[in-house]
């Protein structure tokens, strides 16, 4: 293969990467709009369609393989493919993740007369925002851009201690809300680890661009 197909094809690899990335983000926005309005139809979907991502999933590692297989790509090129093969695990688990949520919207029903916490939104958003900024600084190679997710999580931990904490005080408050309180918990969790798995994209971003793994620190001057 000359280097132009090979170019070529790396690149599709990569397009398919932000087509799987959409679909993820896609499905924890419809999640979330199952859970908010307690709409089962959506949930139902968002459920169905996991089976996609999981497809698409397998579908970017084989194509990776083969590329890594018969073309035996040194360096930067290897480092990409590798990048691509893990950074298709992380979307598909959070893929997961958004059908978990909306497991746990079809599990709540639509009777459950708690309201889903303002704060679970707050998550979901910028987990979602970080996911785009991921997969972005993968596209122009941008350590800056991938520094700044990392940095974004510690934002999104500490709002999940918060909706926790106001979990935990009405249930306490409210001892008929903890059965729906428990489900919020769990939704909670499932977004924190959005949040860890766009992080996880975002050191493997820095991976391909340096050989490092771990937040980029740029040289200092010797000036």
């Amino acid at each position: 293969m000359v280097r132009a197909d090979f170019d070529r094809r790396l690149e599709d690899l990569e397009a398919e990467l932000l087509g799987l990335g959409e679909m993820v983000e896609k499905a924890i926005l419809k999640s979330m709009d199952a859970l908010k309005r307690r709409d089962l139809a959506i949930a139902y979907e968002v459920v169905a369609e996991d089976d996609l991502i999981d497809e698409k999933r397998f579908e970017l590692e084989e194509k990776c393989i083969d590329l890594i297989a018969t073309q035996q790509p040194l360096a930067i090129d290897l480092r990409t493919l590798l990048a691509v093969l893990h950074i298709a695990v992380e979307l598909e688990r959070m893929g997961d993740y958004a059908e978990g949520i909306g497991k746990i919207c079809m599990i709540i029903g639509d009777d459950e007369p708690a309201e889903t916490p303002q704060k679970l939104d707050q998550m979901a958003s910028m987990g979602v925002a970080m996911l785009q900024r991921s997969l972005k600084s993968l596209m122009d190679r941008d350590t800056d851009l991938a520094n700044d997710v990392w940095d974004s999580d510690d934002e999104v931990d500490a709002l999940y201690a918060s909706v926790c904490h106001d979990i935990f005080v009405e249930m306490g408050q409210n001892p008929k809300s903890i059965q729906a309180a428990t489900h919020f918990l769990w939704v909670a969790h499932d977004l924190e680890r959005i949040a860890d798995r766009a992080t996880n994209i975002a050191e493997r971003v820095i991976f391909v661009v340096t050989g490092r793994i771990g937040r980029y620190k740029p040289p200092e001057s010797t000036g």
